[in-house]
C-alpha cells in the first residue's frame, strides 16, 4: 500500500497558512507532507516564497504524527552546505523521528541571488554529492574539517543534533541525476510517471529505499474553472526541457509561459471533482514504481482538497 502525502506550496501561501494546512492535512489522514523550499515563486500571480524553516518550526508544534520534509532544498549555492546541516538538524530534532530531508540540484531562479555563477547540470550534481558529503560529517558530532572542490568547512561541529540523522532524499528528473541519488540518498523524489528515474535510482544503490513523487492537482467542484485555475496560477509546469532550471525571474518564466495553453497545464493533471481522475494519475506513479505519493494542490482552495481527500481520495488509495 502506498504511502499518501501532501505537498504545501511556499510559492502560493503565507506562512501562516502552511502551518494551518499542514494540521488539516494531518488531521484528515495524510502520512507526511513535504514543504518546498523558494526564495522566489514561479510566476508573480503565485505571490508567496517563505523562509522554509521558520516555516517547519512552527510545523513542528502544530502537528503531532506526520512527517514533515523539504521537499526540496538545494544545499550547494545559496546556502552553504555547513549552514544548512545545521538547520536540517535543529528541525530533526525538533521532530524526532518525523523528519526528512530532501536536497536536489536546485534551479537558476533561486540561486543565483548572490551573484554566483549557476553552473552546468554536471557540475551542479558534482556540488550536490560534495554537499551532501558536508552535511553526513557534520550530523556525526565531530568535528569537520573539510577541503572539497566546492566547499571549505574548518573547526565546525554540530553540537544540537537529533537522536538519528534524518535520511536525505534526493531529488532526480533524469537517468544521470537518479544514478546519483541512488548513490547518495536515502530515498528517491521524482517528477514524473516514468519508469525510467526510478529503475536507475534502484539499480544505483537505491534498492528498497523510499520512492516518493509529486502529483499537482487542482481540485474543484467546477471541472472548467479548476483548469483555468490551474493554467493561471501553475503555467509554469507546461514549460519542457530544462527552462525551470536555467530561467533566472518569476518574470521571465511569466514571459516563457505565455506561450503555454491551458490544455498544456490541466490536460495531463486532474482538475475538479471526479475522484477517479485522480486515481488514475496516482495509478501511473504506482505503475512506474513510485510508492509514496504526495499531492499538489494548485490554487487556495487548500481546505476544500482536504476534505476531497478524506472524504473520497484517501479511502479509495487505501482500497
Amino acid at each position: 500500500m502506498p504511502k499518501i502525502g501532501y505537498a504545501l506550496s511556499s510559492e502560493e501561501h503565507a506562512p501562516e497558512d502552511l502551518v494551518t494546512y499542514g494540521r488539516s492535512a494531518e488531521e484528515a489522514g495524510f502520512e507526511f507532507t513535504l514543504i518546498s523550499d523558494h526564495f522566489h515563486p514561479w510566476l508573480d500571480v503565485q505571490g508567496h516564497s517563505p523562509f522554509v524553516w521558520t516555516v517547519l518550526g512552527a510545523l513542528a508544534e502544530r502537528t503531532e504524527r506526520m512527517v514533515l520534509g523539504t521537499g526540496v532544498t538545494c544545499p550547494t549555492t545559496r546556502i552553504h552546505p555547513a549552514i544548512v546541516a545545521h538547520a536540517a538538524a535543529t528541525t530533526a530534532a525538533l521532530l524526532p523521528g518525523r523528519f526528512w530531508f530532501g536536497v536536489g540540484s536546485g534551479e537558476n531562479l533561486n540561486e543565483h541571488i548572490l551573484g554566483d555563477h549557476w553552473p552546468p547540470t554536471s557540475v551542479r550534481r558534482e556540488r550536490l554529492a560534495e554537499a551532501v558529503e558536508v552535511i553526513r560529517a557534520l550530523w556525526s558530532g565531530r568535528q569537520v574539517e573539510h577541503y572539497g572542490r566546492h566547499y571549505t568547512v574548518e573547526n565546525a561541529r554540530l553540537y544540537t543534533l537529533p537522536d538519528e540523522p534524518p535520511p536525505i532524499m534526493v531529488a532526480a528528473s533524469g537517468p544521470k541525476a537518479a544514478e546519483l541519488a541512488g548513490e547518495i540518498g536515502d530515498g528517491l523524489v521524482g517528477l514524473a510517471p516514468s519508469s525510467e528515474v526510478p529503475e536507475k535510482f534502484a539499480a544505483s544503490g537505491g534498492e528498497g529505499k523510499p520512492r516518493i513523487a509529486q502529483l499537482h492537482v487542482c481540485w474543484g467542484e467546477d471541472e472548467a474553472e479548476a483548469r483555468r485555475l490551474a493554467h493561471e496560477q501553475w503555467s509554469n509546469s507546461g514549460l519542457g526541457g530544462e527552462l525551470s532550471q536555467e530561467l533566472p525571474t518569476p518574470a521571465h518564466f511569466e514571459q516563457a509561459a505565455e506561450t503555454v495553453r491551458e490544455d498544456d497545464v490541466a490536460g495531463p493533471l486532474p482538475c475538479g471533482p471526479d475522484v477517479e481522475q485522480y486515481l488514475d494519475s496516482a495509478r501511473q506513479y504506482l505503475d512506474a514504481g513510485f510508492d509514496h505519493l504526495y499531492w499538489h494542490q494548485i490554487g487556495p482552495d487548500q481546505e476544500g482538497f482536504i476534505a476531497f481527500a478524506e472524504r473520497e481520495l484517501l479511502p479509495r488509495l487505501g482500497d
